[in-house]
């Protein structure tokens, strides 16, 4: 419906429609990187892709990241979707790469997780949800790595 007021968005649904459902994971290790902006992840990826001769992604990932600025400003449900979106198309990726290398990304799923918990509850601790809560648990359909930092 907002492709209309935001014509990026028809170009992320198109790439998302392009991506197979359930992606599966190659033979190499996938290792993601999560923390605080400004505390070091992008040296820290670089280097571990480096030593590894692995392969690097960030999240949102290249193909849409162009648009982050225009999705950034909107509403949080359309923000959100556009983050949601890219965890979906990086996982398109992260399938396809895995099976030639080790894996390293610079954020993913938890960060976008953690960003739509905090913004639902106005940053207030005691309004969190309980922490069985669903809102915690990994999508069935999303690629999961083998570890995250």
């Amino acid at each position: 419906q907002c492709a209309a007021r935001i014509p990026e968005a028809g170009a992320v649904l198109d790439l998302l429609e392009k991506c197979p459902e359930h992606q599966k994971k190659g033979g190499f290790p996938v290792v993601v990187f999560e923390g605080l902006d400004a505390t070091g992840k992008t040296t820290v990826t670089q280097s571990v892709k480096d030593t590894l001769n692995g392969v690097l992604l960030r999240s949102p990932p290249a193909c849409i990241s162009q648009w982050r600025t225009i999705f950034d400003d909107e509403p949080a449900p359309i923000k959100r979707a556009f983050y949601a979106a890219g965890n979906y198309i990086l996982a398109s990726e992260i399938a396809k790469a895995s099976t030639q290398a080790p894996v390293i990304i610079d954020r993913y799923w938890h960060s976008t997780a953690a960003y739509t918990i905090a913004t639902e509850i106005d940053g207030k601790v005691q309004d969190l949800p309980p922490a069985h809560d669903e809102v915690y648990q990994w999508p069935e359909d999303l690629l999961k790595p083998d570890l995250v930092l």
